[in-house]
């Protein structure tokens, strides 16, 4: 299965970090969150990552090409540039960086990526947002019900948008909320190729008319979670994983984790 890493946005609200880089490569614990992001998954088996990348790809782009080198000891002949890897990076992954648009919104980058995706189910998440989600049991519930879309229902303070959840399905999708402890999109989507038709190109934000009508038709399932969940939005939000990761107490480092 493809996991498919919405990373295209410019991130104004974290406009201290973004302004050399995109937000998904600005880091934790020295590691891009992008890269935490990836390592959830990989935990769990799931090593082919489709990066939707936008705003400054090339910093993505140079990055994934130079990850080997980046994660590893190596030596290098400064004569001939041969250079020898001492200890392997822990990185077995299939990356592939692929420039869906600079103003393309999440919809349109998912429908971009049409081709890569092909037939099969497939994952899609934000490269700014961790938790110690289970993607293995999220999968097995997306596989159970049989819609199109499975979205990761979580409960942080409420400043996001909702979901109304009815036996497990999302019966009614708003991106805004009046600040009530709610149910979120907290990314961490399990989706059957059909969804893609809901899209209608590049202007589409995934969250706007494509979950709605989803919603609408029944085919948007919650995949409730109850444990940790965090976006980086805001230079709080970063010192605040920072802060997690050096006491030890990071919620979505799992044991599997390659850094």
């Amino acid at each position: 299965m493809k996991t498919i890493i919405l990373a295209g946005g410019m991130g104004t609200r974290l406009s201290e970090e973004t302004s050399s880089r995109p937000k998904p490569m600005v880091e934790v614990a020295g590691w891009p969150i992008l890269v935490h992001v990836m390592s959830i998954y990989a935990h769990y088996g799931h090593k082919d990552f489709v990066i939707a990348c936008g705003y400054k790809s090339e910093v993505i782009k140079r990055y994934f090409n130079e990850i080997q080198i980046l994660g590893s000891d190596f030596t290098i002949d400064l004569t001939t540039g041969e250079k020898t890897i001492l200890q392997p990076h822990a990185f077995d992954w299939r990356v592939s960086c692929v420039f869906t648009g600079h103003d393309t919104m999440t919809g349109g980058r998912i429908k971009r990526l049409k081709d890569l995706i092909g037939n099969e189910t497939f994952f899609v998440t934000y490269g700014d947002g961790v938790g110690n989600v289970d993607i293995e049991k999220l999968l097995k519930f997306h596989k159970s019900h049989g819609k199109l879309c499975t979205v990761t229902a979580v409960t942080p303070a409420g400043r996001f948008g909702s979901l109304k959840i009815e036996g497990g399905q999302v019966t009614e999708f708003a991106e805004k909320v009046d600040g009530q402890r709610t149910w979120i999109n907290g990314g961490f989507f399990a989706f059957e190729p059909g969804m893609i038709d809901y899209i209608s190109g590049d202007p589409m934000p995934l969250e706007d008319e494509p979950l709605t009508r989803l919603a609408e038709d029944g085919e948007l399932m919650a995949f409730q979670h109850n444990g940790f969940w965090h976006p980086v939005d805001t230079l709080r939000d970063l010192n605040h994983l920072n802060a997690l990761w050096a006491s030890g107490k990071a919620p979505w480092r799992l044991p599997r984790w390659p850094f």
